[in-house]
């Protein structure tokens, strides 16, 4: 037998030292702190509230408060839907003036084609207007902000602009070369949802609609009378990247061309109601033929247009499947400014679809989806759900689950996308080229107010010559032999529009100038005039 070493029992007896006071130490941690078990009832949100309740009691260091249930909230809502939303105060402020019909600021529109603001119009009776801002400045300080050759975003550069009516900023801008200073007070300004809104041809009326705002009916209203009095019979409305906004606006604005009883759309939730929304028929618009342009940005209150349009075979639908937003948002707003916008039912368009597309972790990418499947440039590419058929009113099928799928595909175009019209596009060189050349004919080019007038003007300085010159000179971009024939036709009209812009016409000039090289205009004047031909001819 073999006996222990003295030294190894003294090791021994040290172990089990050690490990009978852990377990002492371990019985008096329970025998005076009993582990408690905490009812975390889901059914009554109890758990959030205890753990938010333990760690106020518990926690090792102060917490912040309104960091931790702003957080809270924020990933409680991420499990609902994309559009649930938490909006801090500066958000929920911004998200309300966009859709409001007005902001409170100076008063411009500007643009950033070379890291320096450039003010593109100031609003007529607006407070830059009236202390003497001019179009063409260049915007170098707001305040004590350098905002010029500093990379600052557009969007940083508009928040240092905006402010309470009532309040003043300092606007510093290069003119001509020399540094002006301008105390301007802001003020409430206008912001305008229809963009344009021009005849294209004899019968044929166009508008451009960016946004459902609360002066939208307002605003259309005008245009419409405007092109009725002009002579349309037909119209071309674009919704294209119109991403939305209020639903009684798209409700309105469907009223127009339907007829009584006609149903726009209705709205169910698991806690609210079905309800529907008919057409009163006391539309102006009833007898006028109308397409509507969509596309991969046309989203929420558009789509209920576009649906109401569709499902009563009121009108063609032409571009490309639109976002597929079917959920409906209500506001709730806190003291401190703050708010949620939560999803409280579903709408369906008059055939009864959805047309809400699916939520899942791919949803913030699916416009990338679509480019990387071919969608853009293939009708057959587009992922429809066939698994449920429904009808319009005349019968025909149409599909929900991801969108509005068109009556008229129209393609991205690529082909015209030439090596040289590449390079300029990223370098902008079209924009800063537009720019330069209101600086050298500011005078003319402001004064005018005629678009037929504005296109001869434009020829008669040599647009096409001065383009070139340009791109060579400043750019170092030359297109190959043979590139500039095969790309022409596509780029002039696009730097037509750019420094047309300049004019009095402001954008009905840009959307003007981009007609001939617009395929989904082309289309859609080209649905309407069968619809046309034979209106007349019933009409005989």
């Amino acid at each position: 037998m073999q006996f222990m070493k003295k030294t190894d029992t003294n090791i021994i007896a040290a172990l089990l030292g050690v490990v009978l006071g852990v377990l002492i130490a371990l019985v008096a941690v329970k025998a005076f702190s009993p582990q408690r078990k905490f009812d975390g009832n889901y059914e009554k949100w109890r758990k959030l509230n205890l753990i938010l309740d333990q760690v106020e009691k518990n926690y090792v260091d102060t917490i912040d408060k309104a960091g931790m249930t702003d957080a809270a909230v924020v990933a409680a809502l991420a499990e609902l839907d994309p559009h649930s939303v938490y909006l801090p105060p500066v958000q929920l402020t911004e998200s309300e003036t966009e859709l409001a019909g007005n902001f409170e600021g100076i008063g411009i529109q500007f643009n950033v084609p070379n890291d320096t603001a450039i003010v593109l119009s100031v609003i007529a009776g607006g407070p830059s207007e009236k202390a003497g801002l001019s179009q063409g400045d260049r915007i170098i300080r707001v305040g004590d902000r350098n905002i010029a050759g500093t990379k600052t975003p557009q969007d940083s550069m508009v928040r240092l602009m905006k402010g309470p009516a009532g309040s003043k900023v300092k606007i510093t801008v290069n003119r001509g070369g020399t540094m002006i200073p301008f105390d301007i007070t802001r003020g409430k300004i206008p912001v305008h949802c229809v963009d344009a809104a021009f005849m294209i041809d004899d019968s044929t009326g166009y508008v451009k609609l960016s946004k459902f705002t609360r002066t939208t009916v307002k605003e259309f209203s005008e245009a419409k009378d405007r092109l009725l009095a002009s002579g349309m019979k037909r119209l071309v409305f674009d919704l294209r990247n119109n991403t939305g906004g209020y639903l009684d606006q798209a409700l309105l604005l469907s009223n127009e061309f339907l007829s009584k009883g006609d149903c726009i759309v209705y709205m169910e939730g698991l806690n609210r109601p079905r309800q529907d929304f008919n057409a009163d028929g006391k539309g102006t618009l009833t007898d006028v033929d109308i397409a509507v342009l969509i596309d991969e940005g046309t989203a929420s209150s558009s789509e209920i247009f576009s649906g109401a349009i569709q499902d009563n075979d009121r009108g063609v639908i032409v571009g490309r499947r639109s976002y597929g937003k079917g959920l409906v948002q209500e506001p709730v707003n806190f003291t401190d400014g703050s708010g949620i916008r939560l999803t409280v039912a579903r709408f369906y368009t008059p055939s009864g679809r959805c047309i809400q597309k699916p939520y899942d972790k791919n949803y913030a990418y699916d416009i990338y989806e679509r480019y990387a499947h071919g969608e853009m440039v293939s009708a057959d590419s587009m992922k429809v759900d066939t698994t449920v058929v429904y009808h319009t009113v005349k019968g025909r099928p149409v599909y929900g689950g991801g969108g509005i799928v068109p009556d008229v595909f129209v393609p991205i175009d690529t082909t015209k996308a030439t090596a040289f019209y590449v390079k300029c596009t990223r370098k902008a060189t079209s924009m800063r080229f537009a720019s330069s050349m209101f600086d050298r004919f500011r005078t003319s080019l402001a004064k005018i107010d005629d678009f037929g007038a504005l296109d001869s003007y434009l020829e008669a300085i040599g647009l096409e010559k001065e383009f070139l010159d340009y791109a060579s000179k400043v750019d170092g971009i030359k297109p190959a032999p043979g590139e500039w024939e095969k790309t022409r036709s596509y780029m002039m009209p696009q730097i037509k529009a750019l420094v047309g812009r300049y004019s009095k016409l402001d954008d009905e000039a840009f959307y003007r100038f981009y007609l001939p090289v617009d395929e989904a205009i082309k289309a859609a004047v080209e649905s309407l005039a069968p619809r046309l031909d034979a209106s007349e001819q019933g009409s005989e």
